[in-house]
């Protein structure tokens, strides 16, 4: 699942999740996540193994699209970061396939905390040692998380699935998603909250 990943790539090596494995559970109880969706997932893996160069060309456009969001990919002055680009395109790429086919354990769960230090200002650009801008405001990471689920539709509809199976599909891919958007955000908290 690793073949050519940028440096960078550090699953089963990453520091432990401050989230218990019990809260992890609340968690997926929360969003409705539950085995069939963890199926569902697998089967989404299996149909988006060869598409991922195009998922990301959709998402990357739609970045390039928006100013506001290339910014995180630039320089403080504005200068877009291809190197840097291009680097996190192929972490992205892997992420999408260890979301449909990694284990919600404890490996799991502190790369999903790693993933999001790398959006604060306490390792953004470190893994890259990127001059890029410090943080990715948290407003983003939340928004993200409609045109990450919208946008997969299409491509989980390719391999000839029926109409059922594309939406359970779906489905899956949105609540991982947010679930793991939930995970990234708690960096940006203190304990407190």
């Amino acid at each position: 699942m690793t073949t050519q990943i940028p440096a960078g790539y550090t699953y089963g090596s990453t520091a432990p999740s401050p989230v218990s494995p019990e809260e992890l559970a609340q968690l997926e109880a929360s969003v409705l996540f539950t085995a069939d969706d963890q199926e569902a997932l697998r089967t989404a893996g299996d149909v988006l193994e060869d598409q991922v160069e195009d998922v990301l060309d959709v998402w990357y456009g739609f970045v390039a699209a928006n100013p506001h969001l290339v910014a995180y990919f630039s320089t403080p002055d504005g200068t877009v970061l291809n190197d840097y680009l291009g680097r996190v395109r192929g972490r992205f790429g892997q992420w999408i396939l260890d979301t449909c086919r990694r284990p919600h354990d404890r490996e799991w769960l502190s790369y999903a905390h790693e993933i999001g230090l790398r959006h604060t200002f306490e390792k953004k650009n470190k893994t890259d040692d990127a001059p890029s801008v410090s943080h990715i405001p948290l407003r983003y990471m939340v928004a993200f998380i409609y045109p990450i689920t919208a946008t997969m539709r299409p491509f989980l509809a390719k391999k000839g699935h029926g109409e059922e199976d594309v939406e359970r599909m779906h489905q899956a891919w949105f609540k991982a998603v947010t679930l793991q958007v939930i995970l990234w955000l708690r960096p940006y908290s203190s304990d407190r909250w």
